[in-house]
């Protein structure tokens, strides 16, 4: 198995990524397991996956398709329940979903007849809120993804590209904690792709978020992770969990060393085996 060259080192003006291990984790797994009830039977999806995500600590999921990654998300959410074990955020069982918990999924899911500026703040206006006191941020963050002056554009008038800047934007709306993205780049074109993913990196690396991240490009995964875990065919279990040895801030250029290529294919051997191939 790879290892490792080094620990992960933090930047110098600001604190490790991974949180101490006697803290209580951002996001705890503990013996989750999901299954469907379906017209031919039962199917199990997840079968005792257990893993934790430190606190400002990214960690991608990679995985055949069908193997659950997706399912595992909505529980992580609270938009679905295990049945059997359980998830912790902070420390307390989560049962319902969170306002402090930004989600992304690959469809940036706009309202076609909002405006940019008014589905950014769609999480405010479901939670009640004052959105007066959130439009602030809400231009704050259009300026940060490179939107500024589309606040009152529609979503038909918008690239693939600026509609998912628009989603990362709305998820971070409610200064989140927790951001939860379940391949929010991969409708997206290589060079559009690769783009997001710095905005991402940029972002994770100025607001620091527990962050967990699924998608199907390795290279993705290890250019932005902290962690990367794999999971194998369903039902599915974590057949690895591997620390990426690179320092923050980290820009795209790590991807060009031969340790960076070598993570890349020990990890494409380890979903090659979770797919029976």
């Amino acid at each position: 198995m790879l290892m490792p060259a080094e620990p992960v080192t933090a930047h110098a003006d600001r604190p490790p990524v991974a949180a101490p291990a006697t803290a209580i984790p951002a996001i705890r797994v503990t013996a989750v397991g999901k299954t469907f009830v379906t017209r031919h039977g039962p199917l199990e999806a997840l079968r005792d996956v257990s893993f934790d995500v430190g606190r400002r600590e990214f960690v991608a999921i990679l995985g055949p398709s069908g193997c659950g990654k997706s399912t595992l998300m909505m529980m992580c959410a609270g938009l679905d329940k295990p049945t059997r074990g359980e998830i912790a955020i902070d420390g307390a069982v989560l049962r319902e979903p969170r306002t402090e918990t930004g989600i992304m999924f690959q469809d940036p899911t706009l309202l076609p007849w909002l405006s940019v500026l008014d589905n950014v703040l769609i999480p405010i206006t479901i939670a009640r809120t004052p959105r007066a006191a959130y439009r602030d941020r809400a231009l704050e963050l259009l300026s940060l993804v490179g939107l500024d002056g589309f606040e009152n554009k529609k979503p038909h008038e918008l690239s693939g590209g600026m509609r998912q800047r628009v989603a990362i934007c709305r998820a971070l709306i409610h200064d989140t904690d927790i951001l939860l993205m379940d391949e929010p780049f991969s409708a997206l074109d290589a060079i559009t792709r690769d783009d997001m993913g710095d905005l991402l990196l940029e972002i994770w690396q100025r607001y620091a978020k527990s962050a967990l991240f699924i998608t199907h490009s390795i290279r993705e995964a290890v250019l932005l992770a902290d962690r990367v875990l794999v999971m194998g065919r369903r039902p599915s279990v974590i057949t690895e969990d591997l620390a990426i040895p690179f320092e923050r801030p980290r820009d795209r250029s790590v991807a060009d060393t031969p340790e960076f290529t070598a993570i890349c294919v020990h990890l494409r051997a380890a979903v090659a085996q979770g797919t029976g191939r």
